[in-house]
């Protein structure tokens, strides 16, 4: 975890302190690279939407989370096929604008566009609201009349993006590869599918309400989706009389989600 990282979990706990600052209180800092949006040329493509509110804008994308079993080996014809027992496919709805989960699906084989549109039906009835345009890549569920003809009734407007490209599905990808990385490799992912759609909900709930985003200025998604303010309480460090102790505590007792709060000491 890097220093603008614990800068930002402390911000939310009630500590505004900066990152120069955090640097001087670990011994060995760590500075991980944050991702950033690559640009084709330095040129922007035409028609980029900008998310000016929430449920403007929405991202939909699939990824595949192997089992305990994995299905990678050699090449053909001794490979596994992409589908359960070997490993699941999960979609993801996340907010342009707060970056808030709004919705996922965990399924056995790849889904058809029927199921994702159920997916974004339940998200739209979720949410109270159906966004003005949906963003994801060409593939068969998206690009597709059926998927446009279910847009165009729910007065959504369809938007193809490609894979690095500026403006394009960059915010949605950060968020698979974290997900990836904070939580699917992380965890032993179980073979019952009930099981493995609740260690997700664990891990998407966290992600809204604890995990600060550098993209949305060390704010959490619910933070900037609901206008309100996370942090309880606002600590001034410069008080030579404040002692505070640091708790950290973990969502569901799940090591890889940690829930930071500072308390002042008795």
């Amino acid at each position: 975890m890097g220093k603008k990282r614990i800068a930002h979990f402390l911000a939310i706990a009630g500590m505004k302190i900066c990152s120069s600052s955090v640097r001087r209180f670990i011994k060995n800092p760590i500075n991980p690279k944050s991702p950033t949006e690559e640009k084709d040329g330095g040129k922007k493509p035409d028609h980029v939407v900008t998310a000016k509110y929430p449920n403007h804008v929405w991202h939909i994308d699939l990824t595949i989370v192997p089992t305990s079993f994995g299905f990678r080996t050699t090449w053909f014809p001794f490979f596994l096929p992409q589908c359960w027992p070997f490993c699941y496919w999960v979609a993801v709805i996340i907010d342009h604008f707060s970056r808030k989960i709004i919705g996922f699906a965990v399924f056995n084989d790849q889904p058809d566009s029927l199921q994702i549109r159920s997916l974004l039906g339940h998200a739209i009835h979720s949410a109270g609201q159906a966004p003005k345009y949906i963003i994801s890549d060409k593939g068969p569920q998206f690009f597709c009349h059926a998927f446009r003809k279910w847009c165009k009734r729910k007065k959504i407007r369809p938007r193809y993006g490609a894979v690095g490209k500026y403006g394009s599905i960059a915010i949605i990808e950060r968020m698979i590869r974290s997900l990836k990385s904070e939580c699917a490799r992380r965890i032993l992912i179980p073979l019952r599918q009930a099981d493995l759609r609740f260690e997700l909900g664990l891990y998407f709930a966290w992600y809204n309400e604890f995990r600060p985003h550098q993209g949305i200025k060390g704010k959490t998604p619910i933070e900037l989706y609901t206008g309100v303010s996370h942090a309880p309480h606002k600590f001034n460090i410069r008080d030579p009389n404040l002692n505070l102790i640091l708790h950290v505590a973990y969502l569901h007792q799940r090591p890889h989600l940690p829930v930071v709060s500072l308390k002042i000491a008795a």
